[in-house]
């Protein structure tokens, strides 16, 4: 196997694929985010199918999403360490090896069935995802111009929105296709259970093999290796969190992904509301789906978009626009609030990949620390949809959709102004 990356290194920008992206390696990338989209989007099926068959409320079925999105922040640290000691392209095999690994737990804990086994099963599985993404997106990032890198990044997350957009038509189809009656007797409700969580446990033992099959792809790949920065000499180079813009992004990593988590977490729930959509949970699997092509289309135009304007002016502009459109569905009903909702998907598109570029602008041989840190601040989706949850109990659905639009309030003020870049070379000497 080439490793993509010598031992104890930390990322930094190759100036010859700087001057000649690879497409090869791209290819490999754009595949494993395609997975790491598609599970993430199933996970707003999950929610719908297990709520009923565990007796959640709307707070406690949202720790699908807490177990799921806490792993970036358990694991992404450990993740740049052993990027630093393997290589981007081990820790690449390593995580799809994990996340293998989480989705054939789904089957004993359908095999109980227990709430708390499935949680555990996604964390683990997240964790996997989070090593993927700590090595992919800052590799994304230098595998071509630093100027254009905002537009790769997005235009290779599109295919990370390609997967959510399948997943929720899928999980739908799957788990989605009946809605039967919990029964109230012990052995009946454990008999429900049973045969409920049993769903689960094709889609996700294919889903194992098929991650399993592809780490074997991917140790086999020639990925080509970049010059980097000594883990050793990266330490001396001081804290990433004397970076302003870095520190900002973290904000608007964590909030961006809250945002965009809660609200595709509460879309089959929200659109089968009397008032809003009044559609069946399998038919708002499909609109869900809407939702997460909506999301690709955006990262396809925006990464257009961005090569003809500022990076920064257009996340804030789009920032703007959701909070504008999750005000519109709160205020409103029926099909207004609808469409209103699903069109969030087009406009926060670019916004995990622009922040994180933006975020890790002129960290230089602290490139990949910075990574970490800001795939850390993801956690996001772990909290902001069980903050809306708990507001969903206290005062409906609807309404709690003001939780995701502070969030995005916050995204409108760094693309304005918070992520205006300290130079490594500065930062240095004010430190």
């Amino acid at each position: 196997m080439h490793s993509s990356a010598e031992p104890h290194s930390a990322l930094a920008p190759n100036d010859a694929l700087n001057a000649s992206p690879n497409r090869h390696a791209l290819a490999v990338l754009t595949t494993l985010f395609f997975l790491s989209g598609f599970l993430a989007a199933l996970n707003d099926i999950l929610i719908p199918h297990l709520k009923p068959i565990f007796e959640l409320n709307y707070a406690q079925v949202m720790l699908i999403q807490f177990s799921f999105f806490s792993a970036f922040l358990l694991f992404a640290t450990p993740s740049a360490m052993l990027i630093a000691r393997a290589g981007y392209q081990r820790t690449m095999v390593a995580g799809l090896l994990t996340m293998s690994a989480g989705a054939f737990l789904f089957v004993p804990a359908a095999n109980v069935p227990s709430f708390a086994f499935f949680m555990c099963a996604l964390v683990i599985l997240a964790g996997g995802i989070t090593a993927l993404q700590v090595s992919g997106n800052p590799y994304v990032a230098v595998l071509g111009p630093a100027r254009t890198a905002s537009s790769r990044l997005t235009l290779t997350q599109a295919c990370n929105s390609l997967g959510s957009t399948i997943a929720p038509t899928f999980g739908g189809l799957l788990l989605l296709d009946s809605a039967s009656v919990v029964p109230q007797s012990a052995e009946a409700l454990h008999a429900y259970r049973l045969d409920q969580a049993a769903q689960v446990k094709v889609p996700y033992v294919g889903i194992a093999i098929a991650l399993f099959i592809l780490a074997l792809l991917v140790a086999k790949s020639r990925l080509p290796s970049l010059t980097q920065a000594s883990a050793a000499a990266s330490d001396k180079l001081g804290s990433v969190w004397k970076y302003r813009h870095l520190c900002f992004g973290v904000g608007a990593i964590f909030l961006a992904v809250g945002g965009e988590v809660a609200i595709g977490s509460f879309l089959v729930n929200y659109l089968t509301q009397p008032d809003i959509g009044a559609l069946s949970p399998k038919t708002a699997s499909f609109y869900v789906s809407l939702y997460w092509g909506g999301s690709m289309a955006g990262r396809f135009l925006g990464s257009v978009v961005m090569r003809l304007f500022p990076a920064p002016k257009v996340l804030g502009t789009a920032a703007v626009i959701v909070v504008a459109l999750l005000l519109t569905t709160v205020l409103s009903s029926g099909l207004f609030a609808m469409w209103s909702i699903l069109l969030v998907g087009l406009f926060n598109s670019i916004m995990f990949p622009t922040i994180f570029t933006l975020g890790i602008a002129n960290l230089g041989p602290l490139t990949g620390k910075g990574s970490g840190v800001l795939m850390s601040a993801a956690v996001g989706g772990a909290i902001i949809p069980v903050a809306q949850g708990a507001f969903a109990d206290a005062i409906g659905v609807h309404p709690s959709f003001i939780v995701p639009a502070i969030c995005y309030a916050y995204v409108a003020f760094y693309g304005f102004e918070g992520c205006r870049p300290v130079s490594f070379a500065a930062a240095r000497t004010s430190s």
